[in-house]
């Protein structure tokens, strides 16, 4: 091997990682862009909750959907030829987003540009395949950061909708994604080959969903990732409604729960590695419930009859303790998506492409129901902090099934800690 192609060798890895992690950025800052647009868009069209929800939901669906299929396709057919195409395929639709008039043809072009939201399950077992199995866990976290894109749209696209309107945040992002997708396809490197022999088949891809350990990692995920994407699409509106703050001042806030959520992710894969899926996974459900349980609590007025008379006192949440809640949230939840797929590159390393795809579904189809959720808890109820408590008992299952399934037990003879039933 001459010394060129030594060094093309070894530059490969940081290639495809740094140039997929962009990518990856500009992807997931289109996917949640409804969550800034949507707002104006709600007041001309006189939208409810629920139909606010289902019109920010609907990017989510269809990336979620797809994110299988396209995991299939990159196992076959290889990441950077995927990835390409995928970003290419969307630029038509972000752009013709402006022109829409009603909210029929708005749901419709969120389900064309939501398609975005897959080239997570083609970046991840791109990046994954170039990086040896004791350095995934932290390479997989370096891309996942990539869901800071959802900061990077709280941070520009407010600006924009005050100074342009509401109709140029698409087409400044399909400029950006075109843009996005021919420096991709010039600064990144072939897939290396793969025999014939070590491409899974069909009937073993799909052999794969009957797998036990799927439905438990689909669950965390759906915690971590779904309830990561509901907020970043649901948080400016929240502090809208509840704290009666600014769009621009609320896209703000909310940006201190999504950016660290993103950035955090490549911390959480080296812990990941060094300490293992189990023990990072645990921790990061056990801090969500505490903060969830009580950024969930809603204002409340207490009167206490007493020997001396009547005593009133008040208790709520006020936005200096829930954005430090939410930042400790945003916090876990990033150790929490990164850990959730280690467990899914030591367990399916031949078939990642496709396991990541139902995993990243799972998580994905969280993000489209709990935004929909959330605006039905809001109308029925009135009370914002409602879908917290929502978030928290979704928590709470994940947390009684990893005790359940992969609690640890020591073997007396050794003196080694096992989990017990990890594969249940």
């Amino acid at each position: 091997m001459t010394d060129k192609s030594l060094q093309s060798t070894q530059q490969r890895p940081q290639a495809v990682l740094w140039m997929s992690t962009l990518s990856f950025t500009v992807c997931f800052a289109v996917w949640v862009m409804f969550g800034v647009i949507g707002n104006p868009i709600a007041e001309e069209l006189g939208l409810s909750e629920t139909q606010f929800g289902i019109l920010t939901a609907m990017p989510i669906l269809s990336g979620s959907l797809a994110r299988l299929p396209i995991g299939m396709l990159t196992d076959r057919y290889g990441g950077r030829t995927v990835y390409f195409l995928l970003m290419l395929s969307t630029v038509l639709p972000i752009y013709l987003v402006q022109f829409a008039t009603s909210y029929w043809q708005l749901l419709m072009l969120g389900l064309l540009v939501g398609l975005v939201g897959a080239s997570f399950s083609v970046g991840i077992a791109y990046v994954a395949r170039a990086f040896p199995r004791d350095r995934q866990g932290f390479a997989m976290g370096v891309f996942g950061a990539g869901n800071a894109g959802a900061a990077l749209t709280n941070y520009v696209a407010p600006t924009l909708v005050v100074i342009l309107g509401w109709q140029f945040v698409p087409t400044a992002y399909a400029c950006a994604m075109l843009v996005m997708a021919v420096a991709f396809w010039l600064f990144t490197t072939p897939d290396a080959p793969d025999k014939e022999s070590d491409r899974p088949s069909l009937r073993e891809q799909l052999a794969l969903m009957r797998d036990p350990r799927l439905l438990k990692y689909c669950q965390y995920y759906s915690v971590v990732f779904g309830g990561y994407v509901a907020l970043s699409l649901y948080l400016t509106r929240y502090f809208i409604m509840e704290y009666g703050v600014g769009l621009q001042l609320a896209a703000l806030i909310a940006t201190i729960f999504v950016l660290p959520s993103g950035v955090i992710r490549a911390l959480g894969g080296w812990f990941s590695d060094r300490f293992g899926a189990h023990a990072v996974t645990w921790w990061c459900m056990w801090i969500s419930a505490i903060c969830l349980f009580i950024m969930s609590y809603p204002p409340t007025e207490y009167r206490v009859e007493t020997l001396n008379g009547e005593m009133q006192f008040a208790f709520g949440v006020n936005i200096y303790l829930f954005t430090a809640l939410l930042f400790v949230l945003g916090v876990a939840w990033g150790f929490g998506k990164a850990s959730v797929f280690k467990y899914v590159s030591d367990d399916f390393d031949r078939n990642i492409g496709v396991v990541s795809g139902i995993v990243g579904l799972a998580g994905g189809v969280g993000g489209f129901l709990l935004p929909i959720k959330f605006g039905l808890l809001l109308d029925i109820t009135g009370v914002p902090s409602t879908i917290f408590m929502l978030l928290f008992g979704v928590t709470v299952v994940s947390l009684v099934w990893m005790w359940r399934t992969e609690r640890r037990s020591i073997d007396p003879r050794s003196g080694v800690a096992s989990p017990a039933g990890r594969m249940a």
